[in-house]
């Protein structure tokens, strides 16, 4: 790695807790800031209306008696009119929750059951927020609707690490396996209609690009991997990370050609690279203790990682 691209943070926002995982809404809020979401052992909502300082508002903190391990915004996240927040997190008791405030009295958590083991990462349809997707170690992807009933289920051949729903494709659903395999699910018939393999195991997260979308980036071992859905089942590129395994990546909503990985935490501290499909080497190198947790801000080449009592937040450029 070149020694001059690594930095520290740009902005660094403690916090009361560990952070397992941090989420930018994509979705516009309706106000000049965008919503930020992060959990712990107990949790947090906040805005950030000034990037330049990165400046905080505690919108509302949920106190959840359980540590919050995935979450996902809903669309219907609003500050404009009448203010609402809702969002859906997975906790290792293998539950969903479905919380939604109006910033004043309004307050309602609703515990979604089914799933038999971990949930790995859940995502909103990206439209109306109407349903929710899952998927989890049981080897299925589950898909809910508000009221907690399960409407689709998906069985799957090894345990599903990452699920995807596209704004600009909103019947289908992507789903990557643990064994190597990302597969696009057809939502009115239920049937698989496109699988992608990495050609190695295990896959450990996977994102299908928001600006473009025959995107998807993967990682497994310790590679970074990228498709062409229209070209081949088979990743167009593929490069090494990081040095030990990389645990997770995230497109920027911003620029199709800009991605960030991070490696497992290791002893001391957890990698976190930004890439640019321009550049063979990354454009940006950073590391966090214990970092956890990977998000970039819908409209900026803005991205955070959770840490122990922290937020670190790198800009880099576009």
């Amino acid at each position: 790695m070149q020694d001059d691209s690594s930095r520290s943070p740009t902005h660094t926002v403690a916090c009361e807790d560990y952070v397992h995982v941090v989420e930018f809404s994509p979705f516009d809020s309706g106000a000049p800031g965008s919503l930020l979401a992060y959990g712990g052992n107990q949790y947090v909502v906040e805005e950030d209306p000034e990037v330049e300082g990165v400046e905080f508002t505690v919108l509302r903190a949920f106190h959840l008696d359980v540590s919050v391990d995935a979450l996902a915004w809903s669309p219907e996240s609003r500050l404009d009119r009448l203010p609402t927040i809702r969002f859906c997190t997975a906790s290792p008791d293998r539950k969903l929750r479905l919380l939604s405030s109006d910033l004043q009295d309004r307050h309602e958590v609703k515990v979604m059951e089914g799933h038999s083991s971990y949930i790995n990462q859940l995502v909103f349809e990206p439209t109306e927020g109407k349903r929710i997707a899952s998927v989890s170690d049981d080897h299925t992807c589950r898909v809910w609707d508000l009221e907690g009933n399960e409407t689709i289920t998906f069985r799957l051949r090894s345990p599903g690490v990452a699920v995807c729903w596209h704004s600009e494709e909103i019947y289908k659903l992507m789903v990557a396996e643990k064994r190597g395999t990302i597969r696009f699910y057809d939502l009115t018939t239920q049937q698989a209609i496109l699988s992608l393999d990495c050609g190695h195991s295990p896959l450990m997260a996977a994102d299908w690009c928001l600006a473009n979308t025959i995107k998807v980036g993967a990682v497994a071992g310790s590679d970074w991997l990228i498709w062409d859905i229209t070209r081949s089942s088979y990743p167009q590129e593929k490069r090494p990370a990081h040095v030990d395994k990389a645990r997770l990546l995230k497109w920027s909503p911003a620029n199709e050609k800009l991605f960030a990985t991070t490696g497992y935490p290791g002893k001391m501290s957890s990698q976190l690279l930004i890439h640019h499909l321009g550049h063979p080497q990354p454009v940006l190198v950073g590391s966090a203790t214990v970092g956890a947790g990977l998000s970039w801000h819908r409209t900026l080449p803005l991205c955070v990682i959770g840490g122990d009592r922290k937020l670190l937040f790198w800009m880099t450029e576009m």
